[in-house]
């Protein structure tokens, strides 16, 4: 699971090691089992891990069409549209996947993040929030920061 060096990057849901040989290996297993939602889900997240937004977009947006109600996919797939520069389909996907599962935080979370810092959207971005500490008083940032305290302190 890639780590987060401070607030303003989305949380991730993803992880793995040896990336090229997996995504080889991953690709080929694909061409036999093409409506595999596993597979598809790890294709985009040795994509994720590796960078490559387009292509794990690609992969995401495969394995969601197989499973669309899966709230870490469609999540992940947010983060991906928000590092290739397209934050009205990251909010969309975690939109979605908040639609899910209403209690996925890091969705909740990464939302208020992608409203904040790329839409310039404040009042979203803490209504976001909010919701999230509604259902997790103690709710933290990446950085370990109450996400309370950080609505208290952009509030003023």
């Amino acid at each position: 699971m890639p780590a987060l060096k401070d607030s303003s990057a989305p949380q991730t849901t993803s992880g793995g090691t040896g990336f090229e040989q997996q995504i080889v290996e991953t690709r080929r297993l694909l061409e036999a089992s093409p409506d595999s939602v596993n597979l598809w889900t790890k294709l985009g997240n040795l994509y994720f891990d590796t960078d490559q937004y387009a292509k794990a977009i690609d992969a995401y947006s495969k394995s969601v069409a197989l499973d669309p109600n899966n709230s870490y996919v469609l999540t992940d797939l947010g983060v991906m549209y928000r590092r290739s520069g397209n934050p009205l389909k990251a909010v969309e996907s975690f939109d979605r996947a908040i639609l899910v599962d209403p209690t996925h935080e890091t969705a909740c979370f990464n939302k208020g993040i992608v409203l904040y810092y790329d839409i310039k959207d404040k009042a979203g971005a803490i209504q976001s929030w909010k919701g999230l500490v509604q259902m997790n008083p103690g709710a933290r940032t990446p950085n370990g920061k109450l996400v309370k305290d950080m609505i208290r302190e952009m509030a003023q």
